[in-house]
């Protein structure tokens, strides 16, 4: 299954495996199982550390297989192949297993072990899901780390019969110890976090206690890290405070479009970008959301935990969001049909019927990947004529179980109380109101900029977007923004990067002109 080039890193990878490993192989006759078996037995071949055993006759899922140490008891298992974005996280759980020091701080290794209680964790994930791998390592992490953590990570694409038992529409979906956990992507510790409910409560305790930064950055973006490298340049106290570092780009697919990097995905990239700031004498505050900015000689930034920052300048950078179509029944269906992101749950849908909301490059691109998994793929768009680029809308056109509706507004979702069953949609034309009957619907229409918490303070337009000047100055003097909360027009990657570095710079030109920096 590995080819060449993929086994040679492999192996110089499982060079720092040190204590043995055992993988034990939960397997029938199916294909999977061979696929799986044979996965397993090119990884046994590359390591002398790490052997394999076969079971045909268990309770397990099949095929799964476990990663212990010999005579150990290290709570990790993949039902499932775990290639595609899920390899990574397979490398890391071998590593380890094996007795490699994980790369995490020593205070959330140690709030792991700490753990009182038993915890059962059950991910159901997609091997195409770029959000999925950072929750799967975080729990494997956490099996390693202490032996009273289980996690099973599932593949929802193999395992249909449970995604159809449990109801699950949307992935990663994590369960814990039979009962829902959580949605979405998690790292180690946002799950720390919602286990230990003291944690919040310490970690605004030690944010208070920080002293104010000549150039505080909110958010963790293309743009506010841009704006932390330029600002940590200059030799300034910088911090960024950051409701997730990466922002947007986390849950992007491919990034074909950034001058000197041909392609890369989302999750990769935002890996980068905080690589990237942390090489300077950045303090990076994370999992923090910011409610209220008070301006004054020293602004404030109030965060929902309680915490308080301050700063002699300020760049917002808080990006935006996807757009809801705001109708009756979107959010009851929220992850039960209705989702955002098709190339994470688009696995869940095969052989079934759904609907893409939007005509744009983005609703156009989802639709063009579902039509390989769903049955059938219905494209409504507002306009007239789809707004994507002519050659997706070509692509689009060559492929035979999709319908274009133009002109259409949609009304309401519709569902059984437990899933979406169709949706509801106003012809523009003849003002006739229509069904679909579907079992999914992906909304891709847009973007809308995180900047409800800033209302009343700075001046925003009426979409919401932070008016700014040419230098990044906002209404507010030493407040700065950048990025796709902004007026900027064109909401790329590249842009908003050099729009934090533009709003970096005339902050500390704000700052030279009025005063000293503050004391490190």
């Amino acid at each position: 299954m590995l080819d060449t080039n993929l086994k040679t890193q492999l192996q110089a990878y499982l060079e720092k495996v040190t204590q043995p490993v055992e993988l034990v192989a939960s397997i029938d006759t199916g294909d999977t199982s061979r696929e799986m078996q044979s996965l397993l037995q090119e990884i046994v071949s590359l390591s002398d550390k790490i052997t394999l055993i076969e079971r045909f006759d268990d309770a397990e899922r099949k095929p799964s297989f476990s990663i212990n140490r010999r005579g150990g008891d290290v709570g990790i298992r993949f039902a499932g192949i775990p290639m595609g974005h899920e390899f990574t996280s397979l490398v890391l759980a071998l590593l380890q297993t094996g007795g490699h020091p994980p790369k995490v701080d020593v205070d959330v290794i140690e709030q792991i072990k700490a753990l009182d209680g038993d915890y059962q964790f059950e991910a159901f994930i997609s091997l195409t899901c770029q959000n999925c791998p950072e929750v799967v390592q975080s729990l494997n992490l956490m099996a390693v780390l202490n032996p009273r953590v289980r996690s099973v990570v599932i593949d929802g694409a193999l395992f249909q019969h449970e995604v159809e038992q449990r109801q699950v529409m949307a992935v990663p979906t994590i369960y814990l110890n039979g009962q829902m956990f959580g949605q979405g992507r998690l790292g180690v510790e946002e799950i720390l976090a919602k286990l230990d409910t003291g944690s919040a409560s310490r970690e605004a305790e030690k944010i208070n206690a920080r002293a104010p930064y000549d150039m505080l950055i909110v958010g963790g973006g293309p743009a506010g890290a841009a704006a932390a490298v330029y600002a940590a340049r200059k030799g300034i106290r910088t911090g960024v405070v950051a409701e997730r570092f990466g922002g947007q780009v986390l849950d992007t697919m491919a990034i074909e479009n950034y001058i000197s990097v041909p392609e890369t995905e989302g999750p990769r990239f935002a890996a980068d970008l905080e690589r990237h700031v942390r090489s300077y004498d950045v303090d990076i505050i994370n999992l923090q959301r910011a409610e209220k900015l008070v301006p004054g000689e020293l602004i404030e930034i109030r965060l929902a935990s309680g915490a308080v920052l301050k700063a002699r300048s300020v760049v917002l950078a808080t990006g935006a969001r996807w757009r809801k179509i705001n109708v009756p029944g979107e959010q009851e269906y929220l992850n039960r049909g209705v989702a955002y992101c098709p190339h994470c749950d688009g696995p869940l849908f095969k052989g079934k019927r759904v609907a893409v909301i939007g005509g744009g490059n983005s609703g156009v691109e989802a639709a063009i990947d579902l039509v390989g998994l769903a049955s059938h793929v219905t494209l409504l768009e507002f306009g007239a004529e789809l707004r994507a680029d002519a050659v997706l809308q070509r692509k689009l056109g060559s492929l035979p179980n999709v319908t274009v509706i133009t002109s259409v507004q949609t009304t309401e979702v519709h569902g059984d109380g437990k899933k979406v069953i169709g949706l509801s949609y106003k012809d523009l034309i003849s003002g006739e109101q229509k069904q679909v009957e579907l079992e999914g619907i992906f909304v891709q229409i847009g973007l809308v900029p995180n900047t409800e918490w800033l209302k009343g303070t700075v001046a925003l337009t009426p979409h919401g977007e932070i008016e700014v000047d040419a230098r990044g100055q906002t209404s507010v003097p030493g407040v700065f923004a950048a990025g796709d909360a902004t007026t900027v027009p064109f909401k790329q990657i590249v842009i908003a990067a050099g729009e934090g570095s533009k709003a970096a710079l005339g902050a500390f030109d704000h700052l030279i002109r009025s005063s000293a920096p503050a004391a490190a």
